[in-house]
């Protein structure tokens, strides 16, 4: 299909607003705040950035992995821009009698490694998420989506986790603590993922039914490195 020929639909705009709208809330405003189960501390975000990864399974799942791609770059640039920004308000002098910097540099101040961890571990998980969903398409020919959106998920969340925390955290916490932490948000990941699998299903056959769309990536070039939606 040429470039001028490509469909129109209805929702594709919509997901790619939400799922940047939950990414960039997950990582800006979720880490503000920590919370506490049986011993474990958790970051607040972990609530809803499994979010993205759900979103990312029913891109790939019903218009395919190009345009999945094309949503994890806008999330990526999405990323790197409420980083500087942060960076660049949180710097600015404040005005005489404003007491409000200490807050904002609690809920906004992140440091530069933080942010590094941060957006490199969502650029290579959604990436490896997206992927994996849409070759195991092909492999079940469309069957046994539970498959897919658990097993992609699975493998993207770990390698996220693998790259964040030690990214983030080496050397600041104890070898221990790191591991603890890095699997057990792994765990919770993977099992908000499982427990919305019912959510997932709604949504996916809502989408194919109303966009007349359910892609298979036969012949997809599969770089991360291109926006383009018609390869």
């Amino acid at each position: 299909m040429s470039k001028l020929q490509q469909p129109s639909f209805r929702y594709y705009d919509l997901i790619m607003a939400l799922f940047v709208t939950v990414l960039l809330c997950s990582n800006l405003i979720g880490p503000s705040k920590i919370w506490e189960i049986s011993g474990f501390s958790f970051g607040a975000g972990i609530l809803f950035f499994p979010i993205s990864y759900l979103f990312g399974d029913i891109l790939t799942e019903v218009y395919g992995y190009a345009r999945a791609r094309k949503v994890v770059w806008a999330g990526f640039g999405a990323l790197v821009f409420a980083s500087v920004m942060s960076w660049v308000v949180l710097a600015l002098p404040a005005a005489s009698g404003w007491d409000g910097q200490a807050a904002h540099e609690i809920v906004f101040g992140t440091t530069p490694r933080i942010v590094v961890a941060s957006i490199s571990a969502y650029w290579v998980g959604e990436f490896t998420n997206s992927y994996i969903l849409a070759k195991m398409k092909i492999w079940t020919k469309g069957k046994w989506l539970f498959t897919r959106t658990i097993g992609s998920t699975i493998a993207g969340t770990l390698i996220d986790s693998l790259i964040f925390y030690p990214v983030a955290f080496y050397g600041i916490w104890t070898n221990e603590q790191v591991i603890a932490v890095m699997f057990g948000n792994y765990a919770l990941k993977v099992l908000w993922e499982t427990i919305a699998t019912p959510f997932t299903y709604k949504i996916v056959a809502f989408l194919k039914k109303k966009e007349h769309q359910d892609h298979y990536d036969h012949k997809t070039n599969f770089t991360p490195f291109s926006i383009q939606t018609d390869k």
